[in-house]
C-alpha cells in the first residue's frame, strides 16, 4: 500500500545552494542575491513523498524489484544482500518553478539561484525522509542503503514509468510525468534504496564518489 507523508525542511545548506549555482568562490555580491531569494522564498515550500515498499529478487540477467526488472549493475551493488526494498518520489512542489519562471525573463542570475535553492532542498527533502526510514527500521533492528534513481549510473531514465505507475505519483503528492520522461513539478526526486537484515550500509562508497559519471557539473 501507498503511503504518504509531509516533512517540514531543514534550513538551507548555503554551501549547498552555492555549490549547485556553480559559485565555487562565491564573493559578497553572490551571498547577498541567495540571501534575498532565501528571504523571498521563505516557508512557502511543502515536502511530500509517497512510499512503499516491495520484495527484491534476483531474476535472469538482473533484479526483479516487484514492480518492474532492472539489469542495473549499481543498483545491483547497492541492494546485494537486501530482501525489500523502499520505492519512493518525492517533491517540494510548484512553488519553485514559479519563482524560477517568474525571474527567467527578468532576472536570469536570480532565476538561477532559485534552481540551485530548488536542487538543495528537494535533495535535503530526500535526505529527511531517508533518515526518518532509517529510524523507523531500526527500531526492527534493520536498516538502509543509500539511495538510487533512475538516470543515475546505469539505472536507466526509462524506469521512471514503472515507478509513476507503481506509486501513483499523480494522484498521491501532485507529480506527474511526461513524454520525455519529465517530471512536474521540477524540483522532485524518485529513488530507492534496500532495507538490510541488520545495520545499514550508507556513507562510504556512497554519492558522488559510487557515481560512474565523471562529467557533472555537480560532482563534489
Amino acid at each position: 500500500m501507498v503511503q504518504v507523508r509531509t516533512f517540514s525542511l531543514p534550513p538551507a545548506d548555503r554551501g549547498e545552494v552555492l555549490r549547485y549555482a556553480g559559485c565555487r568562490r562565491p564573493g559578497q555580491a553572490e551571498r547577498q542575491l541567495l540571501d534575498g531569494c532565501l528571504e523571498e522564498l521563505g516557508d512557502r515550500l511543502t515536502g511530500r513523498v509517497c512510499w512503499e515498499t516491495f520484495p527484491v529478487f534476483a531474476a535472469e540477467g538482473g533484479l526483479d524489484l516487484g514492480f518492474a526488472v532492472t539489469g542495473s549493475r549499481g543498483l545491483g551493488r547497492r541492494l546485494c544482500g537486501c530482501r525489500r526494498c523502499v520505492l519512493f518520489a518525492a517533491t517540494v512542489g510548484v512553488e519553485m518553478d514559479r519563482l524560477i519562471a517568474r525571474y527567467g525573463g527578468i532576472s536570469p542570475a536570480k532565476s538561477l539561484f532559485f534552481q540551485a535553492i530548488g536542487a538543495e532542498r528537494i535533495e535535503a527533502l530526500c535526505d529527511a525522509f531517508c533518515i526518518w526510514m532509517a529510524e523507523e527500521l531500526g527500531r526492527e533492528g534493520r536498516g538502509v542503503t543509500e539511495r538510487f534513481s533512475p538516470g543515475y549510473g546505469d539505472l536507466p531514465l526509462a524506469l521512471q514509468t514503472d515507478i509513476f505507475r507503481a506509486l501513483d505519483c499523480p494522484r498521491k503528492i501532485g507529480l506527474t510525468l511526461n513524454g520525455s520522461l519529465l517530471m512536474s513539478p521540477s524540483k522532485s526526486v524518485t529513488a530507492l534504496f534496500g532495507v538490510t537484515d541488520g545495520p545499514g550500509r550508507t556513507g562510504a562508497g556512497a554519492g558522488c564518489a559510487a557515481c560512474e559519471k565523471q562529467d557533472c557539473a555537480y560532482r563534489k
